[in-house]
């Protein structure tokens, strides 16, 4: 992993949670893309190898990715006070707007026209997954050789239909095993 510019600022525990919270406010059904950009291109807390890295870890884990992250990035910072600071920030925002929406939600769900603006902010969403699957894909310094277990792994999920976790578990061994064995050859 390579390490984090030393010209960096360490952010406080305002700044974590403030950019968390503005990451948390960014979205609607998935902040990721909002996160790499905030970590990566506007504060530069982590190099976008970094980010791919610790995401990679975070999607392991349980519970969602980007909360974990949040852990992650508060904890690298300002230890155990950033770990709860940081996924505080990205949180507490989006609570209080479910909560509202979810008590609009009850009062004028029914509508058609509440039915189609939920539609088009789910393809929003799509389009915002893609675009930051693209940009990861970009900063894989290899895509040659790693690109196509990628492309194996959707083409498993998607169109065959494999279970996730045995479709991840053959990816992470044979990607595992294959940077191993490129890493030993140097």
């Amino acid at each position: 992993m390579t390490q984090h510019q030393p010209n960096q600022a360490r952010p406080d525990l305002r700044a974590l949670f403030l950019g968390f919270s503005s990451v948390g406010l960014s979205g609607f059904g998935g902040v990721l893309p909002f996160a790499r950009r905030m970590l990566v291109d506007q504060r530069g807390w982590m190099t976008a190898e970094e980010f791919n890295a610790q995401l990679g870890l975070c999607q392991f884990l349980p519970g969602p990715n980007v909360v974990n992250l949040a852990v992650l990035v508060g904890k690298r910072y300002r230890g155990l006070a950033g770990a709860i600071v940081a996924p505080v920030g990205l949180l507490a925002g989006p609570i209080a707007i479910v909560l509202l929406l979810a008590m609009l939600y009850d009062t004028y769900g029914s509508l058609p026209v509440a039915q189609s603006m939920l539609r088009g902010v789910a393809a929003v969403g799509a389009g915002l997954l893609f675009a930051m699957a693209w940009r990861m894909g970009m900063a894989i310094r290899d895509k040659a050789t790693f690109l196509p277990f990628a492309a194996l792994v959707v083409f498993g999920i998607a169109w065959l239909r494999w279970p996730m976790l045995w479709v991840m578990l053959a990816g992470l061994l044979l990607s595992g095993g294959l940077a191993y064995w490129r890493l030993g050859r140097r």
